[in-house]
């Protein structure tokens, strides 16, 4: 007998039919003799209905009543899962965030003693995503996401041999099928290599997800509630026999880059840049700092998505006096396209070859960026689509015509 949480997302209890099939692959685990527990997100297009709700109400919402608002898609997900399990013959039940309770904001505990309890009793705990109880006993949200984390969170504190998620996808595939039809699902991939892919853009996984997984060491398997095939285990390094040179090409079309040109080449810059930019919640990924010709001045490139972009404009520009820049160039089409792999920590030759592809194909790299098992360029934008196939077919990831 094994514990296994199955999280079951928005697409897939999109409607009545839809809980009904989740419903009949929870049975599946129950009637093999596993102890189970359910994490529901929201119906497709739910929170996105109550969010449109809350702003029609208030442009100036109050934060804690909007969580009131938002997270009621969970709850009422998980009631009607509930039932749907009641009514295939399963012993089942609903747990809000504050029955159990589940305390956030970054998850601190989950008390698990009563759902415990109720697995002698064979029955099923179905639990809403994305919700849990703040310092002030409060209901509040996880954010976009949140019920991927809180579904690894609540394996975690099970300790459960498995967390089953259940998306329109039926895998981790070495990059998006859309793109390129030619991608192939893998099998397995390494808790690290998932981070670096979603981190990059990759959409499989919520990235809070994947590093709670990997810390706690639960091992996830992303699979398709709509077909009955194998799905991808994502697992700990140590787990995988053989590790890929290349396991994925992940793209992100949401950059935007900004240039400080001429800023003083002295301690404490970067600091203010930054520390600025971090207070108005702004995050910033690829950071590239020239080499001062005369020790005086430096231009300074980084990376912000574009919904960040506006105000990373404004607020670099409200900082130009205490910088004394001579100029804020920035581009807002851009795209990052990154390969990962573990093979990379012992096989040299990664971006070489990433970059030779790139160059035969006539695509121009303004910013590099690197980790361990990670290379990612920014690129114009326009030849995102370009860029992932060729790199896609040079590091030998395309499936075969048989397959």
């Amino acid at each position: 007998m094994a514990r296994i949480v199955q999280k079951f997302g928005g697409t897939s209890v999109g409607d009545i039919d839809r809980i009904r099939n989740a419903a009949v692959k929870v049975k599946r685990e129950v009637d093999a003799g596993h102890e189970v527990a359910v994490g529901v997100s929201a119906m497709a297009g739910q929170t996105n209905q109550l969010a449109a709700w809350s702003r029609q109400i208030s442009p100036l919402v109050d934060a804690r009543e909007y969580d009131v608002v938002v997270a009621s898609g969970e709850q009422v997900t998980a009631g009607l899962m509930a039932m749907a399990l009641q009514d295939l013959g399963v012993n089942a039940r609903s747990w809000l965030a504050w029955q159990m309770p589940i305390k956030t904001a970054r998850i601190d505990d989950i008390n698990t003693e009563a759902i415990v309890s109720r697995f002698a009793e064979g029955q099923v705990a179905v639990v809403p995503g994305f919700q849990g109880l703040g310092p002030d006993n409060r209901l509040t949200t996880l954010g976009r996401g949140g019920s991927d984390t809180s579904a690894v969170a609540l394996a975690a504190a099970l300790n459960a041999d498995r967390c089953d998620i259940y998306t329109d996808v039926d895998g981790v595939y070495t990059t998006d099928p859309r793109i390129v039809p030619k991608a192939r699902k893998l099998e397995q991939v390494s808790f690290e290599e998932m981070l670096e892919m979603a981190s990059q853009g990759a959409k499989v996984l919520q990235t809070r997800s994947v590093a709670l997984a990997m810390r706690y060491g639960v091992r996830l398997q992303v699979l398709s509630t709509f077909a009955d095939t194998p799905g991808t285990l994502v697992v700990d390094e140590e787990e995988i026999v053989e590790q890929q040179l290349v396991s994925g090409i992940a793209y992100s079309p949401d950059e935007a880059k900004i240039t400080l040109v001429k800023v003083p080449d002295q301690p404490g810059v970067a600091a203010l840049i930054f520390g600025s930019l971090a207070d108005a919640a702004v995050n910033v990924d690829m950071i590239v700092q020239n080499v001062s010709k005369d020790g005086a001045a430096t231009d300074m490139t980084f990376t912000v998505s574009r919904s960040e972009f506006d105000r990373s404009v404004d607020v670099l520009t409200g900082l130009k006096a205490q910088l004394g820049y001579t100029e804020l160039r920035s581009d807002a089409k851009v795209a990052k396209v990154s390969v990962v792999g573990l093979g990379m920590r012992s096989q040299p030759g990664v971006a070489k070859t990433m970059f030779k592809t790139l160059a035969e194909r006539g695509i121009n790299i303004e910013v590099i960026s690197t980790s361990e098992i990670k290379v990612s360029v920014l690129i114009d934008d326009e030849y995102t689509e370009l860029a992932v196939r060729a790199l896609h077919a040079a590091f030998g990831l395309d499936r075969d015509d048989e397959d």
